[in-house]
C-alpha cells in the first residue's frame, strides 16, 4: 500500500518535470530559429535577384544574340564550310536558348513564391539543370561561337564596327517624343 501511495504522490510531479521536458525541447528548437533565419532570407534574396536578372539579363542578351550577333556573323562568313559551320552553331544554340527559357518559365512560378517567403514546390533538379545546361551553353558560346565570329567579323572591321553600332543603338535609352 505504501508503494501506491509513494506513486500516486509522485504523478503530479511527474507531470511537470514532462511538461519541462517538452518545453525545453521546443525551446532548443527555437533556439535553432535565429541561425535559419540569415539561410532563408538569402533564399528570398536570391530569388527576387534571379527573376530580374533572367528576364532583363538574359533574356535579352539572347535577343541580342539572335538579332544582332548570329545574322551579322551568318551575312559575313565565306560561303562554303565556314558558313556552314556558322549556322549549325547558330541552329543549335539558337534551339539550346529556347530550351533553357522553357525551363527557366518552369521554375519561375515556384521563384517567385521563394521570393515573398512562401513555401514552395521548386523543383531542385530543374534548378541544378538549369545551372549545368546554361553553363554548357555559355562554354560552347566561348569555346566555339565566339572565336569563329572573331575570324569572321575580324575580316572586315566595318562589319565589327556595324555590329557595335546595332548593340549600342538598341541598348541605347531612346529620346520622348514631344506631343
Amino acid at each position: 500500500m505504501n508503494d501506491t501511495i509513494t506513486s500516486r504522490g509522485e504523478a503530479p510531479l511527474t507531470n511537470f518535470t514532462q511538461c519541462h521536458a517538452g518545453i525545453v525541447r521546443h525551446l532548443h528548437a527555437l533556439d535553432e530559429l535565429p541561425a535559419l533565419l540569415e539561410p532563408a532570407a538569402r533564399a528570398r534574396r536570391i530569388a527576387e535577384d534571379a527573376l530580374g536578372f533572367f528576364r532583363e539579363a538574359i533574356f535579352e542578351h539572347h535577343l541580342d544574340e539572335e538579332r544582332e550577333l548570329f545574322p551579322a556573323v551568318l551575312a559575313s562568313a565565306e560561303p562554303g564550310p565556314e558558313r556552314e559551320r556558322a549556322q549549325r552553331l547558330v541552329e543549335h544554340l539558337t534551339t539550346q536558348h529556347r530550351q533553357l527559357e522553357t525551363l527557366w518559365r518552369s521554375l519561375e512560378r515556384e521563384l517567385k513564391r521563394v521570393a515573398r517567403g512562401q513555401d514552395s514546390e521548386l523543383d531542385v533538379g530543374d534548378v541544378h539543370r538549369l545551372v549545368a545546361d546554361y553553363s554548357a551553353h555559355a562554354r560552347l558560346e566561348e569555346s566555339e561561337f565566339l572565336p569563329l565570329a572573331e575570324t569572321i567579323l575580324g575580316r572586315n572591321g566595318n562589319h565589327m564596327a556595324a555590329l557595335g553600332l546595332s548593340l549600342h543603338l538598341r541598348h541605347a535609352p531612346q529620346p520622348v517624343p514631344y506631343i
